[in-house]
């Protein structure tokens, strides 16, 4: 019998791949002995990423959840790890060097055992904080790959990453394929390398299926000595998440590998629970795209996870861009034809902006700026018309140094602009926060928690933390649910007409230039796809990776103001909120 490899359920990348939300926590616990009695998992992704925002925004308290979630797999002996993004902590921007450090003695503490942190652009100044505070907390660090392809992203190059990060003493090494655009054969000399210089050391691989290499390379890391796959299962198995532990399963043990059995009939549970779970409200949120392959993916090598907002942004400006083109003489083009243009954009926007590896957020950095391009260029305008202020902190060093050399008009650009570029470390610009957050919980009568766990995630998440107290998530949340159930049982797809006789009705899909004041305070209410705009008011467009929520707390909780000028379009898909003045 050949090497024994181990399966990791990565059941919180399934929902979270797949929808805006996850199971509730009755759901999770009911699914739990199943997952258990399927016999064929050694570990289980229960947390991390936006798994915890995702708590808050429905009313539940995540550290509730995670400790009852993970309460059931310690028990069984089934390991439990966490996602998160170093100086991102798990939230999408960066996090003070205290809070991060909180989160993993919180986590700890709440029985997750090992904590897998990448850095999104492999900047192993940003991995040294999670190694440490996660070996200090006493759990197992598995220090990660944001794995990409590219001239520069060699198996040289992954390794000094790798070489850093033992240097911290991770304890293990994790491949996050997160586009699923790694090829195989690098993937297994890569393995192959790390095993090589650290033989001893646990190496994980995380592939998506997007682009459809990820079986061939499961296979390519297993014979170059990986321990454990990531696996997923029906019916959120396939399409842009993970591949399904019954194939692979069979894969490996067809080419000799000592692989544990599966009890189907517990399989068969678990894949009728997920079905229920969806059926119940899930489903409302997951974008049907989602469930398909597409090799369109490796050229560009964006993550498939992507494919849904990336496909509403393009039928939202489809048919302006058509217009602009009527209207100066020229040919038309179908949504495919845009599809390939964008992604042949972004095959020229990459590498001028320093390859970095395309996962969130830096994918939608590169890939927004490929949309504005080619909205520009077939208006007969340049490119580069607009960057916006997260992909400047990019560009300029504020996340990270960036894997390659930055093209002399990107440099020429900032200089225009008297940007200045970044060489410090990351973390050294964001100051401890922790005793402001005490202070107001002391003030408000909070209770911090067990372990300072609810000080934790009002600091990790404070404006959905707010929201969550104040039961504003709960229910917001339950519109929404409320509004799509509608959807789908009123045929009528007329959007609702604004009861303000003084509007000009203005339908979408639009998609606009957006100005920021962060000085004025407003009201919000958030208006759903299709419904009116008045061309005179002021709008918030909501970029589709982000909430309001964390716009909002970007900006210490000032709301802001962003102008909607005649003309102007806003994507059909994307959330609005539409400001009134106080």
């Amino acid at each position: 019998m050949g090497k024994e490899i181990k399966f990791s359920l990565i059941y919180r990348d399934m929902w979270q791949s797949s929808g805006k939300y996850v199971p509730r926590l009755e759901q999770l616990l009911k699914i739990a002995p199943v997952i258990i009695d399927m016999g064929c998992f050694s570990r289980i992704e229960t947390n991390g990423g936006a798994f915890e925002q995702v708590n808050l925004l429905y009313g539940e308290n995540p550290n509730d959840v995670v400790k009852q979630w993970t309460e059931p797999f310690n028990k069984a002996g089934i390991q439990t790890h966490m996602l998160e993004r170093a100086l991102n902590g798990i939230r999408m921007f960066p996090v003070p060097a205290d809070v991060r450090e909180l989160m993993f003695k919180v986590k700890k503490a709440q029985g997750v055992d090992i904590a897998r942190s990448f850095c999104g652009l492999n900047d192993h100044r940003n991995l040294e904080l999670s190694i440490k505070a996660a070996k200090k907390s006493g759990m197992i660090s598995q220090a990660t790959l944001s794995i990409t392809y590219s001239k520069i992203h060699t198996v040289k190059y992954f390794m000094t990453v790798v070489e850093k990060a033992m240097q911290y003493g991770a304890d293990e090494i994790c491949l996050k394929d997160m586009a699923g655009v790694g090829r195989p054969v690098s993937l297994g000399k890569l393995v192959q390398e790390i095993k090589t210089a650290y033989p001893n050391v646990p190496v994980q691989y995380h592939g998506h299926s997007g682009p459809g290499f990820s079986v061939a390379s499961m296979l390519e890391v297993a014979k170059a000595g990986a321990d454990y796959i990531d696996v997923a299962m029906e019916p959120l198995s396939w399409g842009m998440v993970h591949p399904d532990i019954i194939t692979i399963q069979e894969m490996l043990k067809d080419a000799g590998f000592k692989v544990p059995e599966i009890n189907m009939k517990a399989y068969m549970q678990a894949r009728a629970l997920n079905q229920e779970f969806i059926d119940d409200f899930l489903g409302y949120f997951i974008n049907p795209k989602n469930r398909f392959m597409s090799s369109l993916l490796i050229g560009s090598g964006l993550p498939g996870g992507m494919m849904g907002s990336l496909m509403s942004d393009l039928e939202g400006v489809h048919q302006g861009i058509n217009q602009s083109l009527q209207n100066t003489g020229k040919s038309t083009l179908s949504l495919d034809e845009l599809l390939v243009y964008l992604f042949d954009e972004v095959q020229y926007v990459w590498p001028k902006l320093g390859y970095p590896p395309l996962v969130t957020p830096f994918s939608q950095y590169v890939k927004n700026i490929a949309l504005i391009n080619v909205m520009n260029q077939l208006q007969g305008k340049g490119r580069w018309q607009m960057i916006d202020k997260n992909t400047w902190d990019m560009i300029l060093g504020k996340a990270g140094k960036l894997p390659g050399e930055l093209a002399p008009e990107i440099i020429e650009i900032a200089k225009k602009q008297k940007l200045e570029f970044y060489t410090g470390i990351p973390q050294d610009a964001f100051p401890d926060e922790l005793d402001k957050y005490r202070k107001e919980m002391k003030e408000k009568d909070w209770d911090t928690g067990e372990n300072e766990e609810e000080l934790f995630e009002f600091a990790m998440h404070e404006r959905q933390y707010r929201d969550y107290k104040s039961g504003i998530a709960i229910q917001r949340f339950e519109e929404e649910l409320k509004t799509h159930k509608t959807k789908k049982t009123v045929k009528s797809s007329s959007p609702e007409i604004s009861k303000n006789p003084k509007h000009k009705e203005i339908k979408a899909p639009y998609m606009g230039r957006v100005f920021f004041d962060f000085n004025v305070e407003m009201k919000i209410n958030i208006l759903q796809k299709g419904d009116i705009i008045n061309k005179g008011n002021r709008i918030c467009y909501i970029e589709s990776y982000q909430s309001y929520e964390e716009i909002l707390s970007k900006h210490n909780g000032k709301i802001i103001k962003v102008l909607f000028e005649q003309g102007d379009i806003v994507n059909k898909d994307d959330t609005i909120a539409l400001i009134e003045e106080e």
